[in-house]
Protein backbone atom coordinates (compact mmCIF):
# COMPACT_ATOMS: atom_id res chain seq x y z
CA UNK A 1 0.00 0.00 0.00
CA UNK A 2 1.44 3.26 -0.45
CA UNK A 3 1.80 6.27 1.83
CA UNK A 4 -0.54 8.44 0.52
CA UNK A 5 -3.26 5.19 0.80
CA UNK A 6 -2.32 4.37 3.86
CA UNK A 7 -2.55 7.96 5.50
CA UNK A 8 -6.32 7.33 3.70
CA UNK A 9 -7.05 4.27 5.24
CA UNK A 10 -5.55 5.84 8.82
CA UNK A 11 -8.08 9.13 8.47
CA UNK A 12 -11.08 7.04 7.49
CA UNK A 13 -10.42 4.63 10.44
CA UNK A 14 -10.00 7.90 12.63
CA UNK A 15 -13.08 9.16 11.57
CA UNK A 16 -15.09 6.23 12.04
CA UNK A 17 -13.81 5.64 15.51
CA UNK A 18 -15.01 9.22 16.41
CA UNK A 19 -18.51 8.83 14.64
CA UNK A 20 -18.67 5.63 16.81
CA UNK A 21 -18.47 7.64 20.24
CA UNK A 22 -20.18 11.30 19.61
CA UNK A 23 -23.46 10.00 20.46
CA UNK A 24 -22.77 7.75 23.88
CA UNK A 25 -20.13 10.29 24.87
CA UNK A 26 -21.89 13.45 24.19
CA UNK A 27 -25.03 12.42 25.67
CA UNK A 28 -22.76 11.25 29.00
CA UNK A 29 -21.23 14.41 29.30
CA UNK A 30 -25.02 15.78 29.25
CA UNK A 31 -25.67 13.84 32.12
CA UNK A 32 -23.09 14.71 34.02
CA UNK A 33 -23.36 18.55 33.45
CA UNK A 34 -27.24 18.41 34.16
CA UNK A 35 -27.77 15.71 36.98
CA UNK A 36 -28.62 17.19 40.82
CA UNK A 37 -26.94 14.60 42.53
CA UNK A 38 -23.45 14.61 43.84
CA UNK A 39 -21.57 11.51 44.96
CA UNK A 40 -19.82 10.99 48.43
CA UNK A 41 -16.42 12.00 46.90
CA UNK A 42 -17.62 15.15 45.51
CA UNK A 43 -19.51 16.10 49.09
CA UNK A 44 -16.35 15.77 50.60
CA UNK A 45 -14.46 18.00 47.75
CA UNK A 46 -16.93 20.64 48.23
CA UNK A 47 -16.88 20.88 51.83
CA UNK A 48 -13.12 21.08 51.66
CA UNK A 49 -12.94 23.67 49.06
CA UNK A 50 -16.13 25.44 51.20
CA UNK A 51 -18.14 25.24 47.91
CA UNK A 52 -22.26 25.22 48.22
CA UNK A 53 -23.24 22.93 45.40
CA UNK A 54 -26.85 24.01 45.50
CA UNK A 55 -26.19 27.85 44.66
CA UNK A 56 -25.80 28.96 41.58
CA UNK A 57 -23.59 31.74 40.32
CA UNK A 58 -23.59 34.91 38.05
CA UNK A 59 -21.59 34.95 35.13
CA UNK A 60 -19.25 37.73 37.54
CA UNK A 61 -18.92 35.11 39.85
CA UNK A 62 -18.49 32.46 37.93
CA UNK A 63 -15.79 34.28 36.08
CA UNK A 64 -14.26 35.35 39.50
CA UNK A 65 -13.89 31.71 40.57
CA UNK A 66 -12.29 30.71 37.29
CA UNK A 67 -9.47 33.78 37.43
CA UNK A 68 -9.31 32.95 41.10
CA UNK A 69 -8.63 28.81 41.19
CA UNK A 70 -6.57 29.49 38.13
CA UNK A 71 -4.47 32.02 39.90
CA UNK A 72 -3.86 29.95 43.07
CA UNK A 73 -2.71 27.16 40.64
CA UNK A 74 0.05 29.49 38.79
CA UNK A 75 1.64 30.28 42.26
CA UNK A 76 1.77 26.96 43.60
CA UNK A 77 3.35 25.08 40.27
CA UNK A 78 5.85 28.28 40.04
CA UNK A 79 6.89 27.78 43.84
CA UNK A 80 6.62 23.68 43.15
CA UNK A 81 9.34 23.66 40.66
CA UNK A 82 11.60 26.11 42.24
CA UNK A 83 11.58 24.43 45.30
CA UNK A 84 11.87 20.27 43.26
CA UNK A 85 15.76 20.21 43.95
CA UNK A 86 14.63 19.03 47.25
CA UNK A 87 12.21 16.99 46.88
CA UNK A 88 11.99 13.44 46.22
CA UNK A 89 11.98 11.76 43.12
CA UNK A 90 13.96 14.73 41.54
CA UNK A 91 17.17 14.57 39.27
CA UNK A 92 20.70 15.40 40.72
CA UNK A 93 21.86 16.84 37.54
CA UNK A 94 19.14 18.46 35.75
CA UNK A 95 20.31 19.68 32.47
CA UNK A 96 18.51 22.82 32.11
CA UNK A 97 18.51 24.96 35.57
CA UNK A 98 15.16 26.15 36.88
CA UNK A 99 14.97 29.66 36.70
CA UNK A 100 12.19 31.83 38.00
CA UNK A 101 11.61 32.71 34.51
CA UNK A 102 11.68 29.38 33.41
CA UNK A 103 9.12 28.39 35.94
CA UNK A 104 6.76 30.98 35.43
CA UNK A 105 6.85 30.18 32.16
CA UNK A 106 5.90 26.63 32.60
CA UNK A 107 3.36 27.44 35.31
CA UNK A 108 1.59 29.80 33.31
CA UNK A 109 1.75 27.47 30.22
CA UNK A 110 0.73 24.30 31.81
CA UNK A 111 -2.13 26.10 33.96
CA UNK A 112 -3.64 27.79 30.53
CA UNK A 113 -3.58 24.51 29.14
CA UNK A 114 -1.06 25.51 26.65
CA UNK A 115 1.61 22.91 27.93
CA UNK A 116 4.26 25.08 25.70
CA UNK A 117 7.79 23.74 26.92
CA UNK A 118 11.27 25.61 27.01
CA UNK A 119 13.02 22.77 28.40
CA UNK A 120 13.53 19.15 27.95
CA UNK A 121 11.48 17.11 30.26
CA UNK A 122 12.69 14.40 31.12
CA UNK A 123 16.38 16.16 31.88
CA UNK A 124 15.03 19.24 34.09
CA UNK A 125 11.31 18.06 35.77
CA UNK A 126 12.02 15.45 38.54
CA UNK A 127 9.07 12.79 38.46
CA UNK A 128 7.07 14.34 41.71
CA UNK A 129 6.90 17.93 39.70
CA UNK A 130 5.48 16.04 36.39
CA UNK A 131 2.78 13.85 38.32
CA UNK A 132 1.85 16.13 41.31
CA UNK A 133 2.36 19.67 39.39
CA UNK A 134 1.90 19.14 35.82
CA UNK A 135 -0.21 16.18 35.33
CA UNK A 136 -2.51 17.47 37.85
CA UNK A 137 -2.92 20.64 35.93
CA UNK A 138 -3.71 18.54 32.38
CA UNK A 139 -6.68 17.77 34.32
CA UNK A 140 -7.88 20.32 35.62
CA UNK A 141 -7.19 23.26 33.11
CA UNK A 142 -8.96 20.64 30.72
CA UNK A 143 -11.79 20.37 33.46
CA UNK A 144 -11.74 24.61 33.11
CA UNK A 145 -12.23 24.85 29.76
CA UNK A 146 -15.10 22.77 29.87
CA UNK A 147 -16.89 24.18 32.07
CA UNK A 148 -16.54 28.15 30.75
CA UNK A 149 -18.02 25.70 27.48
CA UNK A 150 -21.04 24.08 29.58
CA UNK A 151 -21.74 27.95 31.24
CA UNK A 152 -21.96 29.62 27.21
CA UNK A 153 -24.81 26.57 26.66
CA UNK A 154 -26.55 27.51 29.44
CA UNK A 155 -26.30 31.03 28.44
CA UNK A 156 -28.18 30.09 25.27
CA UNK A 157 -30.35 27.16 26.70
CA UNK A 158 -31.94 29.49 29.82
CA UNK A 159 -34.25 32.75 29.80
CA UNK A 160 -34.48 35.33 32.02
CA UNK A 161 -31.91 34.59 34.45
CA UNK A 162 -28.71 35.40 35.74
CA UNK A 163 -27.28 32.31 36.62
CA UNK A 164 -25.00 30.00 34.52
CA UNK A 165 -24.53 26.96 37.23
CA UNK A 166 -21.78 26.76 39.72
CA UNK A 167 -17.97 26.60 38.83
CA UNK A 168 -16.62 24.25 41.41
CA UNK A 169 -19.30 21.90 40.38
CA UNK A 170 -18.56 21.87 37.20
CA UNK A 171 -14.99 21.71 37.48
CA UNK A 172 -15.01 18.50 40.21
CA UNK A 173 -17.34 16.78 37.72
CA UNK A 174 -16.02 17.50 34.49
CA UNK A 175 -12.51 16.10 36.09
CA UNK A 176 -14.13 12.89 38.02
CA UNK A 177 -16.84 12.25 36.17
CA UNK A 178 -14.87 12.40 32.36
CA UNK A 179 -11.14 13.27 32.33
CA UNK A 180 -10.12 11.03 34.88
CA UNK A 181 -11.95 7.28 34.23
CA UNK A 182 -11.45 7.94 30.55
CA UNK A 183 -7.51 9.10 31.10
CA UNK A 184 -7.38 5.79 33.42
CA UNK A 185 -8.62 3.45 31.04
CA UNK A 186 -6.33 5.35 27.72
CA UNK A 187 -3.82 4.88 30.15
CA UNK A 188 -3.83 1.08 30.38
CA UNK A 189 -4.25 0.30 26.49
CA UNK A 190 -1.34 2.63 26.27
CA UNK A 191 0.42 0.81 28.55
CA UNK A 192 -0.59 -2.42 26.96
CA UNK A 193 1.01 -0.71 23.33
CA UNK A 194 4.30 -0.35 24.88
CA UNK A 195 4.10 3.44 26.45
CA UNK A 196 6.86 2.55 30.25
CA UNK A 197 5.10 3.59 33.55
CA UNK A 198 7.62 3.18 36.45
CA UNK A 199 9.71 5.57 38.98
CA UNK A 200 13.04 4.94 37.18
CA UNK A 201 14.94 8.54 37.31
CA UNK A 202 18.18 7.42 35.07
CA UNK A 203 18.86 4.14 36.14
CA UNK A 204 17.20 2.08 33.49
CA UNK A 205 19.64 0.45 31.22
CA UNK A 206 18.65 -1.71 27.92
CA UNK A 207 21.01 -3.74 25.53
CA UNK A 208 21.27 -1.95 21.98
CA UNK A 209 21.00 -3.63 18.22
CA UNK A 210 25.04 -2.85 18.41
CA UNK A 211 25.07 -5.13 21.63
CA UNK A 212 26.22 -2.14 24.11
CA UNK A 213 24.60 -0.89 26.75
CA UNK A 214 23.02 2.43 27.12
CA UNK A 215 21.32 4.16 30.60
CA UNK A 216 17.68 5.75 29.52
CA UNK A 217 15.41 8.03 31.76
CA UNK A 218 12.00 6.30 33.02
CA UNK A 219 8.73 7.76 34.74
CA UNK A 220 5.60 7.59 34.88
CA UNK A 221 4.65 8.12 31.22
CA UNK A 222 1.38 6.48 30.44
CA UNK A 223 -0.41 8.45 33.33
CA UNK A 224 0.53 11.30 32.01
CA UNK A 225 0.55 10.45 28.40
CA UNK A 226 -3.35 9.35 28.92
CA UNK A 227 -4.10 13.09 29.99
CA UNK A 228 -2.37 14.55 27.46
CA UNK A 229 -3.97 13.81 24.90
CA UNK A 230 -7.31 13.48 26.33
CA UNK A 231 -7.47 16.84 27.82
CA UNK A 232 -5.61 18.69 24.81
CA UNK A 233 -2.35 19.20 26.37
CA UNK A 234 0.35 18.55 24.87
CA UNK A 235 3.10 18.76 27.11
CA UNK A 236 5.84 15.56 26.85
CA UNK A 237 7.33 13.60 29.83
CA UNK A 238 10.17 13.33 27.23
CA UNK A 239 11.74 16.38 24.76
CA UNK A 240 10.67 14.25 22.03
CA UNK A 241 7.57 14.30 22.80
CA UNK A 242 5.11 11.73 20.89
CA UNK A 243 7.89 10.86 18.50
CA UNK A 244 9.66 9.38 21.44
CA UNK A 245 9.35 5.20 21.65
CA UNK A 246 8.58 5.46 25.30
CA UNK A 247 5.54 8.05 24.54
CA UNK A 248 4.20 6.58 21.61
CA UNK A 249 5.70 3.32 20.48
CA UNK A 250 3.90 2.13 17.64
CA UNK A 251 1.90 3.09 14.99
CA UNK A 252 -1.59 1.87 16.59
CA UNK A 253 -0.71 4.27 19.37
CA UNK A 254 -0.41 6.64 17.02
CA UNK A 255 -3.93 6.07 15.96
CA UNK A 256 -5.14 5.61 19.80
CA UNK A 257 -3.08 9.35 20.62
CA UNK A 258 -4.97 11.15 17.51
CA UNK A 259 -8.46 9.53 18.64
CA UNK A 260 -7.62 10.46 22.67
CA UNK A 261 -6.63 14.56 21.45
CA UNK A 262 -10.22 14.74 19.46
CA UNK A 263 -12.63 12.54 21.32
CA UNK A 264 -13.99 14.99 23.98
CA UNK A 265 -13.89 18.36 21.45
CA UNK A 266 -15.96 16.59 18.89
CA UNK A 267 -18.20 14.86 21.25
CA UNK A 268 -19.32 17.78 22.82
CA UNK A 269 -21.21 19.44 19.94
CA UNK A 270 -24.20 16.50 21.04
CA UNK A 271 -23.94 17.65 24.56
CA UNK A 272 -24.42 20.88 23.36
CA UNK A 273 -27.52 20.12 21.02
CA UNK A 274 -29.02 17.81 24.17
CA UNK A 275 -28.30 21.14 26.23
CA UNK A 276 -30.27 23.66 24.10
CA UNK A 277 -33.10 21.12 23.55
CA UNK A 278 -35.88 22.21 21.58
CA UNK A 279 -37.17 20.29 18.46
CA UNK A 280 -34.38 21.42 16.50
CA UNK A 281 -31.86 20.71 19.33
CA UNK A 282 -30.14 17.56 18.18
CA UNK A 283 -30.07 19.03 15.06
CA UNK A 284 -28.39 22.50 16.47
CA UNK A 285 -25.35 20.05 17.71
CA UNK A 286 -24.57 17.74 14.05
CA UNK A 287 -24.69 21.36 12.62
CA UNK A 288 -21.76 22.32 14.41
CA UNK A 289 -20.18 19.39 14.49
CA UNK A 290 -21.08 19.36 10.74
CA UNK A 291 -18.77 22.60 10.88
CA UNK A 292 -15.64 20.96 12.72
CA UNK A 293 -15.83 18.28 10.35
CA UNK A 294 -15.70 19.98 7.18
CA UNK A 295 -12.91 22.72 8.37
CA UNK A 296 -10.59 19.49 10.06
CA UNK A 297 -11.26 17.24 6.68
CA UNK A 298 -10.19 20.03 4.57
CA UNK A 299 -6.87 20.38 6.90
CA UNK A 300 -6.19 17.40 7.37
CA UNK A 301 -6.40 16.33 3.54
CA UNK A 302 -4.43 19.59 2.58
CA UNK A 303 -1.87 19.07 5.62
CA UNK A 304 -0.84 15.68 4.60
CA UNK A 305 -0.62 16.49 0.59
CA UNK A 306 1.78 19.46 0.93
CA UNK A 307 3.81 17.01 3.23
CA UNK A 308 3.94 14.35 0.86
CA UNK A 309 5.87 17.27 -1.28
CA UNK A 310 9.48 18.05 -0.90
CA UNK A 311 9.51 22.22 -0.97
CA UNK A 312 10.15 24.06 1.55
CA UNK A 313 13.78 25.67 3.44
CA UNK A 314 14.82 21.56 4.85
CA UNK A 315 13.18 19.27 3.33
CA UNK A 316 14.92 21.45 -0.12
CA UNK A 317 18.22 20.80 1.75
CA UNK A 318 17.63 17.48 2.59
CA UNK A 319 16.10 16.35 -1.05
CA UNK A 320 12.77 14.74 0.68
CA UNK A 321 9.98 15.32 3.54
CA UNK A 322 11.20 12.95 5.58
CA UNK A 323 13.43 15.20 7.44
CA UNK A 324 12.36 15.10 11.57
CA UNK A 325 9.62 12.72 10.80
CA UNK A 326 9.68 9.65 12.84
CA UNK A 327 9.96 6.50 10.09
CA UNK A 328 7.59 3.99 12.80
CA UNK A 329 4.67 5.99 11.82
CA UNK A 330 5.79 8.16 8.20
CA UNK A 331 5.02 11.49 6.08
CA UNK A 332 1.39 10.76 5.82
CA UNK A 333 0.31 9.79 9.62
CA UNK A 334 2.76 12.35 11.10
CA UNK A 335 0.87 14.96 8.89
CA UNK A 336 -2.54 13.45 10.06
CA UNK A 337 -1.09 14.35 13.62
CA UNK A 338 0.29 17.33 13.27
CA UNK A 339 -3.01 18.58 11.71
CA UNK A 340 -5.17 17.05 14.47
CA UNK A 341 -3.03 18.39 17.17
CA UNK A 342 -3.00 22.12 15.77
CA UNK A 343 -6.72 22.31 14.86
CA UNK A 344 -7.21 21.35 18.55
CA UNK A 345 -5.28 22.74 21.34
CA UNK A 346 -3.57 19.87 22.01
CA UNK A 347 0.04 21.01 21.07
CA UNK A 348 1.95 17.48 21.01
CA UNK A 349 4.18 16.46 18.10
CA UNK A 350 4.84 13.18 16.74
CA UNK A 351 7.33 15.04 13.90
CA UNK A 352 9.41 18.33 13.82
CA UNK A 353 7.37 20.87 12.82
CA UNK A 354 10.24 23.03 11.92
CA UNK A 355 11.56 20.96 9.16
CA UNK A 356 7.88 20.83 7.59
CA UNK A 357 7.23 21.98 3.81
CA UNK A 358 6.50 25.58 3.52
CA UNK A 359 2.87 25.09 3.22
CA UNK A 360 2.75 22.48 5.42
CA UNK A 361 4.56 24.39 8.37
CA UNK A 362 1.76 27.07 7.06
CA UNK A 363 -1.21 24.42 7.50
CA UNK A 364 0.17 24.09 11.37
CA UNK A 365 0.10 27.64 12.06
CA UNK A 366 -3.37 28.35 9.54
CA UNK A 367 -5.58 25.42 12.30
CA UNK A 368 -4.43 27.46 15.28
CA UNK A 369 -4.82 30.73 14.12
CA UNK A 370 -8.57 29.89 12.71
CA UNK A 371 -8.55 29.64 16.84
CA UNK A 372 -8.50 26.40 17.02
CA UNK A 373 -12.58 25.56 16.33
CA UNK A 374 -12.02 22.09 14.20
CA UNK A 375 -12.52 20.35 17.06
CA UNK A 376 -10.35 23.17 19.18
CA UNK A 377 -9.75 22.12 22.55
CA UNK A 378 -11.76 20.62 25.07
CA UNK A 379 -14.29 22.96 25.79
CA UNK A 380 -12.47 26.01 24.13
CA UNK A 381 -13.45 24.39 20.79
CA UNK A 382 -16.96 24.27 21.14
CA UNK A 383 -17.33 27.78 23.06
CA UNK A 384 -14.79 29.48 19.97
CA UNK A 385 -17.22 27.66 17.54
CA UNK A 386 -20.63 28.86 19.03
CA UNK A 387 -18.64 32.54 18.90
CA UNK A 388 -18.21 31.93 14.55
CA UNK A 389 -21.92 31.01 14.66
CA UNK A 390 -22.89 34.42 16.62
CA UNK A 391 -20.88 36.19 14.37
CA UNK A 392 -22.21 34.57 11.72
CA UNK A 393 -25.78 34.91 12.15
CA UNK A 394 -24.75 38.54 12.71
CA UNK A 395 -23.46 38.57 9.22
CA UNK A 396 -26.62 37.07 7.42
CA UNK A 397 -28.59 39.77 9.17
CA UNK A 398 -26.86 42.53 8.13
CA UNK A 399 -27.89 40.73 4.81
CA UNK A 400 -31.38 41.03 5.13
CA UNK A 401 -31.51 43.44 6.87
CA UNK A 402 -33.45 42.26 10.28
CA UNK A 403 -31.92 41.58 13.78
CA UNK A 404 -29.87 38.54 13.70
CA UNK A 405 -31.01 35.55 16.08
CA UNK A 406 -29.08 32.70 17.22
CA UNK A 407 -31.21 29.47 19.20
CA UNK A 408 -34.07 31.71 20.18
CA UNK A 409 -31.42 34.76 21.14
CA UNK A 410 -31.82 38.23 19.80
CA UNK A 411 -27.59 39.11 19.11
CA UNK A 412 -27.99 42.73 19.83
CA UNK A 413 -25.19 45.32 19.72
CA UNK A 414 -23.69 44.13 23.21
CA UNK A 415 -23.41 40.29 22.35
CA UNK A 416 -21.47 41.05 18.98
CA UNK A 417 -19.30 43.28 20.51
CA UNK A 418 -18.26 40.59 22.63
CA UNK A 419 -18.36 38.28 20.27
CA UNK A 420 -16.39 40.76 18.51
CA UNK A 421 -13.57 41.27 20.94
CA UNK A 422 -13.28 37.50 21.56
CA UNK A 423 -12.15 37.50 18.03
CA UNK A 424 -10.03 40.27 18.15
CA UNK A 425 -8.04 39.56 21.05
CA UNK A 426 -6.13 36.47 19.61
CA UNK A 427 -4.82 38.00 16.87
CA UNK A 428 -3.90 41.13 18.88
CA UNK A 429 -1.67 38.95 21.10
CA UNK A 430 -0.17 37.00 18.23
CA UNK A 431 0.91 39.76 15.85
CA UNK A 432 1.88 42.75 18.47
CA UNK A 433 4.26 39.80 20.15
CA UNK A 434 5.87 38.59 16.48
CA UNK A 435 6.11 42.41 15.60
CA UNK A 436 7.91 43.19 18.87
CA UNK A 437 10.32 40.25 18.88
CA UNK A 438 10.94 40.60 15.49
CA UNK A 439 11.92 44.61 16.10
CA UNK A 440 14.45 43.15 18.66
CA UNK A 441 17.85 42.24 17.24
CA UNK A 442 18.54 40.15 20.43
CA UNK A 443 15.35 38.39 19.86
CA UNK A 444 16.14 37.80 16.39
CA UNK A 445 19.08 36.38 17.19
CA UNK A 446 17.16 33.23 18.61
CA UNK A 447 16.33 31.98 15.11
CA UNK A 448 17.76 29.24 13.54
CA UNK A 449 17.44 30.26 10.36
CA UNK A 450 17.09 33.90 8.58
CA UNK A 451 14.43 35.18 5.98
CA UNK A 452 10.87 33.87 5.51
CA UNK A 453 11.59 30.56 7.96
CA UNK A 454 13.22 32.31 10.21
CA UNK A 455 10.52 34.73 10.64
CA UNK A 456 8.04 31.72 10.48
CA UNK A 457 9.57 30.46 14.14
CA UNK A 458 8.30 33.58 15.75
CA UNK A 459 5.02 33.83 14.65
CA UNK A 460 4.56 30.02 15.49
CA UNK A 461 5.67 30.72 18.56
CA UNK A 462 3.35 33.59 19.51
CA UNK A 463 0.53 31.97 17.65
CA UNK A 464 1.16 28.69 19.76
CA UNK A 465 1.50 30.48 22.91
CA UNK A 466 -1.46 33.13 22.22
CA UNK A 467 -3.85 30.13 21.09
CA UNK A 468 -2.78 27.86 24.14
CA UNK A 469 -1.77 25.84 21.44
CA UNK A 470 1.91 24.87 22.83
CA UNK A 471 3.80 23.02 19.64
CA UNK A 472 6.56 25.22 17.98
CA UNK A 473 8.72 25.56 15.11
CA UNK A 474 11.40 24.31 17.75
CA UNK A 475 14.06 25.74 15.69
CA UNK A 476 14.14 29.01 17.57
CA UNK A 477 15.40 29.17 20.67
CA UNK A 478 12.98 30.49 23.67
CA UNK A 479 14.35 29.55 27.22
CA UNK A 480 15.52 33.16 27.54
CA UNK A 481 14.27 35.71 30.17
CA UNK A 482 12.27 37.41 27.56
CA UNK A 483 10.77 35.04 25.83
CA UNK A 484 9.80 33.12 28.71
CA UNK A 485 8.08 36.24 30.45
CA UNK A 486 6.71 37.35 26.77
CA UNK A 487 5.09 33.67 25.86
CA UNK A 488 3.85 33.42 29.46
CA UNK A 489 1.98 37.28 29.07
CA UNK A 490 0.74 35.79 25.66
CA UNK A 491 -0.30 32.61 27.02
CA UNK A 492 -1.96 34.18 30.17
CA UNK A 493 -3.98 37.01 27.86
CA UNK A 494 -4.55 34.35 25.47
CA UNK A 495 -6.61 32.02 28.28
CA UNK A 496 -8.31 34.17 30.15
CA UNK A 497 -9.19 37.52 28.26
CA UNK A 498 -11.66 35.33 25.72
CA UNK A 499 -12.55 32.98 28.09
CA UNK A 500 -14.23 36.03 30.63
CA UNK A 501 -15.81 37.51 26.98
CA UNK A 502 -17.22 34.53 26.81
CA UNK A 503 -19.13 34.01 30.25
CA UNK A 504 -20.17 38.00 29.88
CA UNK A 505 -21.67 36.74 26.41
CA UNK A 506 -23.28 33.85 28.09
CA UNK A 507 -24.68 36.28 31.13
CA UNK A 508 -25.96 38.62 28.67
CA UNK A 509 -27.81 35.70 26.62
CA UNK A 510 -29.37 33.92 29.51
CA UNK A 511 -31.05 37.30 31.00
CA UNK A 512 -32.68 37.14 27.46
CA UNK A 513 -36.02 35.96 26.71
CA UNK A 514 -36.87 33.29 24.03
CA UNK A 515 -37.63 34.93 20.44
CA UNK A 516 -40.05 32.30 18.66
CA UNK A 517 -38.75 31.70 14.81
CA UNK A 518 -40.42 33.52 12.33
CA UNK A 519 -40.55 32.91 8.43
CA UNK A 520 -37.38 35.82 8.33
CA UNK A 521 -35.35 33.54 10.80
CA UNK A 522 -32.42 31.87 9.45
CA UNK A 523 -32.26 28.16 10.07
CA UNK A 524 -29.14 27.39 12.06
CA UNK A 525 -28.99 23.46 11.76
CA UNK A 526 -29.31 23.42 7.46
CA UNK A 527 -26.25 22.33 5.08
CA UNK A 528 -26.31 26.48 4.03
CA UNK A 529 -25.76 27.59 7.64
CA UNK A 530 -22.76 25.31 7.80
CA UNK A 531 -21.34 26.53 5.01
CA UNK A 532 -22.09 29.78 5.90
CA UNK A 533 -19.61 29.32 9.14
CA UNK A 534 -17.09 27.51 7.44
CA UNK A 535 -16.84 30.39 4.91
CA UNK A 536 -16.83 33.18 7.22
CA UNK A 537 -13.96 31.38 9.53
CA UNK A 538 -11.57 30.80 6.67
CA UNK A 539 -12.14 34.52 5.36
CA UNK A 540 -11.76 36.35 8.89
CA UNK A 541 -8.77 34.57 9.47
CA UNK A 542 -7.93 35.26 6.38
CA UNK A 543 -8.17 38.71 6.62
CA UNK A 544 -6.52 38.96 9.89
CA UNK A 545 -3.47 36.72 9.60
CA UNK A 546 -2.62 36.77 5.42
CA UNK A 547 -0.16 39.76 5.65
CA UNK A 548 2.11 37.24 7.91
CA UNK A 549 1.80 34.70 6.42
CA UNK A 550 2.38 35.86 3.18
CA UNK A 551 5.75 37.42 4.70
CA UNK A 552 6.81 33.76 6.39
CA UNK A 553 5.46 30.31 4.49
CA UNK A 554 3.83 31.83 2.17
CA UNK A 555 7.47 33.79 0.76
CA UNK A 556 9.37 30.70 2.18
CA UNK A 557 7.07 28.26 -0.83
CA UNK A 558 7.40 30.88 -3.74
CA UNK A 559 11.05 30.84 -3.17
Amino acid sequence: MSTTAAGIVFLLALILALAAVHVPLGNYMFRVYTTTKDSRLERALYRVIGADPKAEQTWGAYARSVLAFSAVSVLFLFIFQLLQGRLPLHLNDPATEMTPALAWNTAVSFVTNTNWQAYSGESTQGHLVQMAGLTVQNFVSAAVGMAVAIALVRGFARTRTGELGNFWVDLVRGTLRILLPIAFLAAIVLIAGGVIQNFALHTQVIDTLAGAQQTIPGGPVASQEAIKELGTNGGGFFNANSAHPFENPTAWTNFIEIFLLTVIAFSLPRTFGKMVGGPQGLKQGRAIVAVMGVIATISVSLTMWFQLQAHGTVPTAVGAATEGVETRFGVADSAIFAASTTLTSTGAVNSFHDSYTSLGGLMTMFNMQLGEVAPGGVGSGLYGMLILAVITVFVAGLMVGRTPEYLGKKITPREIKLAASYFLVTPLIVLTGTATAMAMSGQRAGMLNSGPHGLSEVLYAFTSAGNNNGSAFAGISVNTEWYNTALGVAMLAGRFLPLVLVLALAGSLAKQGSTPASVGTLPTYRPQFVGMVVGVTLVLVALTFLPALALGPLAEGIH
